[in-house]
């Protein structure tokens, strides 16, 4: 077998106008996912029984469903029967379909992000001595000012790595927003491919696109977490 190495350049230099698409996925569903997750991640660590028990149910469901089903579910089932809820009962002059593929990637990747993100939360918030807050609570601050000022910065050294883990994890991820025909990295190098066959060498650009990437985020939170280092090592 013989790899079509003029293919292989040429689709390279199609993926890359895919690698925007690619990383605006990943970076704006991990901050859109941020401030819900660490809201759930406080309610849990604060004990709300109501809020405790609907964000459980809401991270089972979401962590025990296959983000494949969730697509298939919020791309192809749901717009139906909105659609039906629109046109039939409330007669509406609204065409849900013209809504553009990548929303529905953003509300897929959200959900699932917020639902991972808010375990890396709580679990980072449990590692900071409880008795911290209490100590700030007693010289005055309040319950914000605590969380803010010593509470929060030492979480976020403890959930740096997981937030790596979570952050890498989305961008590998997004290569299914092609089911949803969102222009990725994954989909452009499918259809590149879907003209002569040539899916091997297809295959092989966005395995070697993707460890890119991907190493590029590691690299990124590892100088985060070196710079997080030295800043305390710096005020001890």
């Amino acid at each position: 077998m013989q790899l079509n190495t003029e293919f292989m350049r040429q689709t390279l230099l199609d993926v890359l106008a895919g690698v925007p698409v690619t990383l605006k996925l990943t970076f704006v569903t991990l901050i859109l996912s941020a401030p819900p997750a660490f809201w759930i991640a406080l309610g849990k660590t604060e004990g709300s029984k109501i809020g405790g028990k609907i964000s459980g149910i809401y991270v089972s469901v979401v962590r025990g469903t296959p983000v494949v089903v969730q697509i298939l579910f919020l791309y192809s089932l749901l717009p139906t029967v909105l659609n039906y809820l629109i046109k039939s009962v409330l007669h509406l002059d609204f065409n849900i379909f013209k809504i553009d593929a990548i929303w529905y990637a953003y509300v897929v990747f959200i959900l699932n992000t917020t639902a991972v993100l808010s375990e890396v939360f709580r679990s980072a918030l449990l590692a900071v001595d409880g008795g911290q807050l209490e100590a700030a609570l007693s010289i005055g601050l309040s319950r914000r000012q605590a969380y803010g000022r010593i509470i929060i910065p030492q979480a976020l050294v403890s959930a740096l790595p997981n937030i790596c883990n979570t952050t890498v994890s989305l961008l590998k991820n997004s290569s299914l927003a092609f089911m949803m025909t969102v222009k990725d990295i994954t989909a452009i190098a499918k259809v590149k491919a879907a003209y002569g066959y040539n899916y091997i060498e297809a295959y092989l650009v966005i395995l070697l696109m993707y460890i890119v990437l991907c190493s590029a985020v590691q690299g990124i939170f590892r100088l985060l977490e070196n710079a997080v280092s030295v800043r305390r090592r710096a005020a001890a």
